[in-house]
């Protein structure tokens, strides 16, 4: 039998206390929690010549390590076995098969059910599938692991993204001859507000539209990983000729590509699918122009398609993404209940994005669960209370919406102040006011005062008004959720 499990001149055992020396450096390097958390559950499995294998307890941990610490990890490898060439992260339960229960015969025979305890809480019943190759590869290259929950049917639409899902769809649903659509197309936003989902969307639908169509979905690290293993494999031929060969690439997180030979080999990349009409993707947290770590040229190449934002929810689109989040949780937990004035309370609470929206739903379903204590008012109170201490001392005050409004609408803060009646400063004077109202604790009166010693009963029709506008004029709600956004920041 070959000696597979060791490398040239090492044991098994040498290799697994070479593992033991890296994580204790790792330790050290990173800290308690992180190690802790990532860490701590890796174990060595085997290693060959040029190979180290690595397993992790879920799939998870394997992708979380893979996208953030996958290079630190082989350079740390080569430090102690420089013939090292690749380090693989499997899920241990496909490298540890555990022993089966008794099966009964016939076709109608199933896999036993398991019950997960995450946190102290029992997950639902669900059937252990077995483990399955990553469907997102092109060429032999594999991508970054894909997310069954992403799809179009999971992303909520709304006012703050439609523009967004429409080029995407057109993307992802282009017939095959189709000349590529918006190329590149460019999508920004801040954390949590939908890019991962919506460029996993893309390549999830684009192959299941037309599976003969090359789709390769990668984070900016996974493909600085894959280049920097290229050169060191001396394949870069290769690698450069199965991306030119990829009929839709997606790069997420481009903000994070760094090195001058990786950003000249993504620039090249980038202009030879884009002249030869294949459809490239971009997710960043900030506009092409705005990304002072790129090369110039690859700024300019991207700023040349359609750009498209995503900003944070509206309460109407911030209630949607918590009715689908509570619905899956019931799917699971059959006698949630969820009263319809905890989702208000929430939704007009958590404003910031959908990421924070999914926590808060997870923080009362694990009250829940865990105490048996019913979901109500009380308990998102207590729940939720540190989000609410965050927000309330986020709280802008009236000088702060009156700069910030002037800014918006070009005027001068005297001018929001001052007596002129001029249709261009009565209104953004009535929307300054309204914010005062209902973003701040103070009175009529008080406010009245701080605009110009005005009468609480003026402020009181500056607020109805534009309460009235706002369910008249789209472009009136669109402003006043932007002065909204640009105070919470």
């Amino acid at each position: 039998m070959e000696p597979t499990h060791a490398s040239a001149g090492t044991t098994q055992s040498q290799d697994s206390e070479t593992w033991a020396q890296i994580k204790a450096e790792i330790r050290a390097a990173y800290g308690d929690d992180i190690f802790t958390s990532w860490f701590a559950r890796i174990d060595f499995e085997s290693a060959s010549d040029t190979t180290v294998n690595l397993s992790t307890p879920t799939s998870f941990i394997r992708h979380w390590v893979q996208q953030h610490y996958a290079a630190d990890v082989m350079q740390r490898w080569r430090a102690v076995r420089p013939g090292t060439r690749e380090v693989l992260f499997k899920v241990r339960s496909a490298l540890r098969p555990q022993p089966r229960a008794p099966r009964a015969s016939g076709p109608a025979a199933v896999a036993p059910n398991t019950v997960e305890q995450t946190a102290g809480v029992a997950a639902p019943r669900r059937q252990i599938d077995a483990p399955q190759s990553n469907p997102n590869t092109a060429g032999g290259l594999e991508g970054s692991a894909l997310e069954p929950r992403f799809t179009f049917n999971t992303f909520v639409e709304g006012s703050s993204n439609q523009l967004a899902v429409a080029a995407a769809k057109k993307v992802a649903f282009a017939q095959p001859g189709e000349r590529a659509a918006y190329n590149p197309l460019f999508v920004t936003g801040g954390v949590g507000l939908g890019k991962t989902h919506l460029l996993q969307a893309i390549a999830g639908a684009a192959t299941a539209v037309n599976p003969a169509r090359r789709t390769l979905y990668l984070t900016a690290e996974h493909f600085m990983y894959r280049f920097v293993s290229a050169v060191m494999n001396r394949n870069t031929i290769s690698f450069k000729d199965i991306l030119r060969d990829i009929d839709v690439l997606l790069i997420d997180d481009i903000q994070f590509l760094n090195g001058q030979k990786v950003q000249e080999e993504f620039g090249h990349t980038l202009t030879t699918l884009v002249d030869s009409q294949r459809q490239v993707v971009i997710a960043a947290d900030r506009a092409p122009a705005d990304l002072e770590g790129l090369d110039a040229r690859v700024r300019s190449r991207l700023g040349g398609g359609l750009l498209v934002e995503l900003t944070p929810p509206d309460y109407t689109m911030r209630k949607a993404i918590l009715e689908q989040r509570i619905k899956a949780q019931q799917e699971m937990f059959e006698e949630l209940v969820f009263p319809d004035e905890v989702i208000d309370f929430v939704a007009r609470s958590i404003t910031t994005n959908g990421r924070d929206l999914d926590g808060a739903i997870n923080r009362l379903v694990a009250h829940n669960q865990l105490t048996s204590a019913p979901i109500d008012l009380k308990m998102a109170e207590n729940a939720l209370r540190d989000l609410l201490r965050a927000r309330e001392s986020k709280k802008p005050k009236i000088e702060d919406i009156q700069r910030v409004t002037s800014q918006h609408f070009n005027v001068s803060r005297q001018d929001l102040v001052s007596a002129r009646r001029t249709k261009v400063i009565v209104r953004p004077r009535q929307i300054a006011m309204y914010l005062s109202k209902t973003l701040t604790p103070r009175s009529l009166p008080e406010i009245g005062r701080r605009f110009g010693n005005r009468d609480h009963t003026t402020v009181l029709h500056a607020v109805r008004k534009v309460e009235e506008l706002i369910q008249k004029d789209q472009q009136m709600a669109e402003d006043i959720e932007t002065l909204k956004r640009l105070l919470d920041q």
